[in-house]
């Protein structure tokens, strides 16, 4: 395709542009909670939980807000606006790091775990700033803006675990301080809602086009296979990131070592996204998707090669790679499977279900890392080895995809 085959950016894109400018920012300041959460939620559970095998709850609870939290969201966004429904994150953020906190001060596990539910709702509310960056974009734009809003977590990938490095020891209390760095977060990036500019959806007609029923949408292959690679490429990295701080730990390293891997992983996830757009409009989204799983199936066979130091970085940088590939190219390619009518009902069905396997692998993690073999080497390699049937999953439902016959 020459330069003269490419639309010129239109009216709507310049908007666009102005929208994932303020969405960037978003990710950035507001996303930098996320690694630090997951930084230490799981060490911090880990020193209030009355089970060892309950160390890494406390993240899946937050994966359990989001999912809980994607409906009521998505149609809050769908009546009220966008503006509407990332405040209600940011203030879900908020009360969730205050509560926290709080836990952390009295020492109780219960209120720990409510904490880390209400921050579930931002963390929800963050995964729409990909489909709000989308909003005003067209056709050519769409995958790029999405990207570039993803890119934005690239300064949250530093910004977090170094506040987690200022913070963790701030009191007496570990990690008090980080979860008091959580609440300033919130309360001053949520202003950067005020400059964001996406129309209100408009109330339908009584003759509006309904679109398809939720089943419906299921049932449309295109939509059902960016679902389940979406699902399966978050819940992969879900499942090794929660269980990396405490098998770094585990393995005779130290706090700020598991933050530094952290801060590998997350750059590696969202570095790729100033490109990743790109490549989907170059090669096409089904190829992308199907590299992402390759590269997750690349950093499970790292991290069982073994637990020194360089070996975590590795595997996790292989982890942040595949995520942004499968995660984003899925993402794009949901999005031009439904139409405008529709996009409440899918986005909030879309995270529900990605979420909800989230919830599961995060689950998932915290038994096998502390609970199989008795040591942190035999739980990272149960880990890592419990992602292959689902890359198994995602990878054939993809090709399912590609080989079917073309509709007319």
């Amino acid at each position: 395709m020459s330069s003269a085959d490419i639309p010129a950016p239109s009216a709507d894109d310049r908007k666009a542009r102005r929208n994932v400018a303020v969405l960037v920012a978003a990710q950035a300041i507001l996303g930098s909670q996320m690694p630090m959460i997951f930084t230490i939620g799981g060490l911090a559970g880990q020193s209030l939980a009355p089970n060892i095998c309950y160390a890494t709850l406390p993240i899946s609870l937050i994966v359990l807000g989001s999912m809980l939290s994607a409906t009521p969201l998505s149609a809050l966004m769908q009546r009220y606006g966008r503006r509407a429904g990332f405040f209600a994150g940011a203030l879900g953020g908020a009360l969730g790091g205050a509560i926290g906190a709080w836990g952390l001060y009295v020492q109780s596990f219960p209120i720990f775990l409510l904490g880390s539910l209400l921050t579930g709702v931002y963390m929800s509310a963050q995964g729409f700033y990909r489909f709000a960056a989308a909003d005003t974009a067209s056709d050519t734009f769409r995958p790029k803006a999405i990207s570039y809003v993803m890119a934005g977590g690239l300064a949250s990938a530093v910004l977090g675990p170094q506040l987690v490095k200022l913070t963790a020891d701030a009191y007496v209390i570990p990690f008090l301080g980080t979860y008091a760095a959580v609440i300033a977060v919130n309360l001053l990036g949520s202003l950067l809602f005020l400059f964001i500019d996406i129309p209100r959806p408009p109330v339908p007609s009584a003759d509006a086009p309904k679109g398809r029923s939720r089943m419906e949408l299921l049932k449309t292959p295109r939509i059902a296979v960016a679902v389940i690679c979406a699902m399966v490429s978050y819940a992969l990295m879900n499942l090794v990131m929660t269980s990396t701080p405490l098998a770094v730990v585990g393995c005779g390293f130290e706090t700020g070592d598991a933050a530094d891997v952290v801060t590998a992983h997350v750059l590696a996830m969202f570095a790729p996204s100033f490109f990743t757009g790109h490549l989907i409009a170059r090669f096409g989204v089904e190829k992308i998707v199907a590299t992402g799983l390759v590269i997750l199936a690349g950093a499970g066979a790292v991290g069982l090669s073994g637990v020194e130091l360089e070996q975590f970085f590795i595997a996790l940088v292989l982890l942040g790679l595949g995520w942004n590939f499968g995660f984003i190219g899925a993402t794009s390619m949901l999005a031009g499977a439904h139409r405008p009518e529709e996009r409440g009902r899918m986005q909030g069905l879309n995270d529900l279900i990605v979420f909800g396997g989230v919830t599961m692998a995060s689950l998932a993690s915290g038994g096998l890392m502390n609970c199989s073999g008795g040591t942190a080497q035999a739980g990272w390699t149960a880990v890592n080895l419990a992602m292959a049937p689902f890359l198994v999953l995602a990878g054939g439902a993809l090709i399912w995809l590609v080989l079917r016959p073309k509709e007319a």
